[in-house]
């Protein structure tokens, strides 16, 4: 190849880019010169905080640097200060991204709508949408999930419904932020298998990775440290140094040293832990999550959760420290009776419980709440109640175990994902727990500091800690554990020693891996996305229910019940009441949700238009006075004024709340934009006022998530929030509205780059997954609307 080819096939070319997060007082990267060509497969390893996630957005057109000169697919993008934003926009075309955290990528809450979004933005044809759903939903084994919701997936799913989503646009070159750090090994090896084919088709790659065993099929590995490439060869050149220097591991093939090996020290044989028959199913479950879980852990012992992604590991963390209660059976830690047949632990109860268990959750960066890393993880030992003497040591003590007294004073927020796990856990041990509950404990760290990780947890267990800790590692499992625990669906499978039970589960994967589903090709269903596979009975959880409600056009939808809000308000009868709440529980018996669950969804706003209404029992005073004491009076005129103000705000609250559920964000966006469309003569930019109102919705599911994730990380550590005082309470839930908006900003962010992954564009033509077609279906609900509006008039 001479020259001029050579020039003209580089897919990135960075000379003396350099990227700050504090404005030049520090540098993330700094003076890198970098060239990638097309159909190279280039791994980035590094470790921790070594600027690899800001490299790869970088080189995928996110975010500009501070200076130097980036060239993207052949296009001047940043130029010395100058940022070309029309040559930025047509690079992202071609360019698909998977991001760290697969949360912050899901757009909308159906999976197939979701991997379709990019496509449509790219204005692709809609027969050939629906063909790139379909193979990409396949080459990640989650087809028979289409209709599931993907928010409410464990993290490893939604990781492959994001890669889905890349896939699905057909990249020329694919950008992947550790893309397996929460996928069990059947996701690794669903995800190494599509890279190998697109890497064959000639697609160029670049895999930020901790894994030794990604590097073997590169052509290029390329190592930073401290925000600069120190090497850049093949994998054989590098092979010479350690893998420490590079900050990567082999999950699978690691050996750990004799430290590690410690966990029969310190075991004895009084159950620490007992779980026996536990069940646990969701509030919008069909189904149990968990069913009968039964084994006991002693003290010192390290017991390892193993299980395919969505079996249940995750929410079985939750339930031993207390985070959320049992539907049947019952958990006792350290002789305390956490859950019992659904009965929570007393407050009281509670706030001993604290003191004895520590939690580290599968997000670090849900766990995390104060404005620098040492606040943090002082957290717990303030609410422990030890002098602020005993606070510094041990909050000094643990961020020396974990090598990260550098950070201390640094906020947690502007961390990597590997530092931020090791934050979380540094203000979890710093509580010196009894029993510590880790979810993926190694996930996103680099070598140097997995080792000081099994170090850690070695030592805990000869110091008498009950560990229990869910992992895909099996490297992990056999050489921390004494035994293991299986899970599958929710079920245990096995559990006993190590060593037999990965057998197990080894023999099981290679089953899973060597069936491949049979070939489907359902009709698609009239007014509906195309159906791409059926779920399964153990997956259909979260899956739409095809409810009257559900069928509908969302145009009709949301006309026929905005109507009935609107008019809810013109009710002043005891007869137009009683009709009003005859059709509210009519739409909600068609939407065929429970109504209990509708009521839990909104019952702060139900409970505040509830006491509103009662203050009018003090306000009004026309009609018949029915009670008087002092200047307080009663009468039949407030009792009406009460009844019908809080039933008409009751009535559009469930209304609201019925459309919020039966439609999805794509459905909204899509039929916002039809309805304003003839607002487009009047120079409206109708499509991004329907988008923004779509995500407005999306966004009340990840306000209510941020703020339940930081009162769990609170409560884990012995905050107030869950087993102090009314007042106490009170301050604490006013504590969290700072790291709670925080964190939903953080998202909103993040959505933004997610956004731009799947290069949305405002105003720019789109095509359309989901047809909005009329059906027979919608003149089944126009027609009781129509009839319920003119009863309205007439009564």
């Amino acid at each position: 190849m001479n020259v001029e080819q050579h020039m003209q096939d580089r897919m990135v070319s960075l000379h003396d880019v350099s990227f700050s997060y504090d404005r030049g007082s520090s540098w993330a990267l700094e003076g890198i010169d970098l060239n990638i060509h097309q159909g190279e497969r280039i791994c980035v390893i590094g470790s921790n905080g070594s600027g690899k996630s800001t490299l790869a957005r970088i080189i995928a057109g996110f975010v500009s640097p501070d200076e130097g000169h980036v060239v993207l697919l052949g296009s001047t993008v940043f130029d010395n200060g100058t940022v070309h934003a029309e040559a930025y926009r047509h690079a992202r075309h071609h360019i698909g991204m998977v991001f760290q955290n697969p949360d912050d990528q899901i757009v909308t809450t159906v999976t197939q709508d979701d991997v379709a979004f990019g496509p449509e933005n790219l204005a692709v044809p809609r027969q050939e949408i629906i063909t790139r759903v379909t193979e990409s939903l396949e080459h990640v084994s989650m087809q028979s999930s289409a209709k599931r919701d993907p928010t409410r997936m464990s993290g490893g799913q939604q990781q492959r419904v994001a890669i889905a989503g890349a896939l699905a646009m057909h990249p020329s070159m694919l950008v992947l932020d550790e893309p397996e750090a929460m996928l069990d090994s059947e996701g690794r090896r669903d995800v190494l298998e599509t890279l190998d084919a697109l890497s064959a088709r000639g697609t160029t790659i670049v895999h930020i990775t901790h894994s030794t065993s990604d590097l073997s099929k590169a052509t290029r590995v390329i190592m930073l440290e401290h925000g600069r490439i120190v090497a850049d060869g093949s994998p054989e050149e590098l092979s010479t140094r350690q893998p420490t220097a590079a900050g990567a591991h082999d999950p699978e093939s690691e050996q750990t040293g004799p430290a590690s090996m410690s966990w029969t020290a310190g075991v004895t044989e009084e159950p620490v832990i007992s779980v026996r028959d536990v069940s646990y199913r969701f509030a919008d479950g069909d189904h149990d999550a968990l069913h009968q879980v039964s084994f006991d852990a002693h003290r010192g012992e390290v017991i390892a959760i193993v299980g395919h992604n969505g079996s249940g590991k995750s929410t079985l963390s939750r339930m031993l420290c207390a985070l959320a209660g049992t539907s049947q059976g019952y958990i006792d830690i350290c002789g305390i009776r956490v859950a019992d047949d659904g009965r929570m632990a007393k407050r009281k109860t509670l706030s001993s419980l604290r003191r004895r268990v520590g939690y580290v959750m599968q997000h670090p960066e849900r766990q995390l709440f104060a404005e620098t890393v040492r606040e943090d993880v002082s957290y717990g030992p303030k609410n422990l109640g030890y002098s602020p003497a005993d606070v510094r040591r041990r909050v000094d003590q643990a961020l020396h175990v974990l090598g990260i007294e550098a950070l201390a004073e640094r906020s947690p927020f502007d961390l990597s994902g590997g530092q931020q796990r090791l934050a979380a856990i540094a203000g979890v041990i710093a509580c010196t727990p009894d029993v510590l509950v880790m979810d993926e404990p190694t996930a996103s760290l680099d070598s140097g500091a997995r080792s000081r990780m099994t170090t850690l947890i070695s030592t805990l267990s000869r110091q008498g800690v009950t560990v229990i800790m869910t992992t895909h590692s099996m490297q992990d499992a056999r050489s921390l554990a004494k035994r293991t625990l299986m899970l599958e669906e929710g079920r245990v499978i096995a559990f006993g020693e190590s060593a037999s039970v990965l057998r197990q589960y080894q023999d099981r994967m290679e089953v899973r891996q060597g069936s491949a589903p049979g070939d489907q090709t359902p009709k698609e269903p009239e007014g509906q996305a195309p159906v791409l596979a059926e779920a399964r009975p153990e997956q259909q959880r979260n899956v739409i229910r095809q409810s009257l409600m559900t069928r509908l056009d969302p145009r009709a939808k949301m006309l026929g019940t905005l109507a009935m809000m609107l008019t809810a308000f013109f009710i002043t009868s005891p007869a137009q009441l009683a009709l009003g709440a005859v059709m509210t529980l009519a739409v909600t018996l068609a939407s065929r949700i429970p109504p209990l669950r509708i009521l839990r969804s909104v019952r702060v706003f139900l409970m505040m238009f509830v006491i509103m209404g009662i203050l009018n029992l003090f306000v009004v005073h026309s009609g018949t006075v029915l009670f008087s004491w002092g200047p307080f009076t009663l009468s039949s005129g407030g009792l009406w004024s009460a009844v019908l103000y809080s039933c008409r705000f009751a009535f559009v609250i469930i209304l609201g709340a019925v459309v919020l559920q039966t439609t999805t964000p794509t459905q909204m966006t899509d039929a916002f934009e039809s309805l304003l469309r003839p607002l487009r003569s009047l120079g409206m930019h109708t499509h991004e006022i329907s988008l923004v109102m779509s995500l407005a919705l999306r966004f009340i599911p990840i306000l209510t998530k941020e703020a339940s994730s930081v009162m769990d990380a609170q409560a884990a550590r012995g905050g107030s929030i869950e087993s102090g005082s009314p007042m106490q309470r009170m301050r604490a839930a006013t504590a969290i509205i700072v790291p709670v908006f925080a964190g939903t900003l953080r998202h909103a962010d993040n959505l933004g780059l997610a956004l731009d992954a799947r290069c949305y564009e405002g105003g720019a033509h789109r095509t359309h997954f989901r047809l909005l077609r009329m059906s027979r279906w919608d003149a089944y609900f126009a027609i009781p609307v129509l009839c319920y509006l003119f009863a309205l008039l007439l009564i």
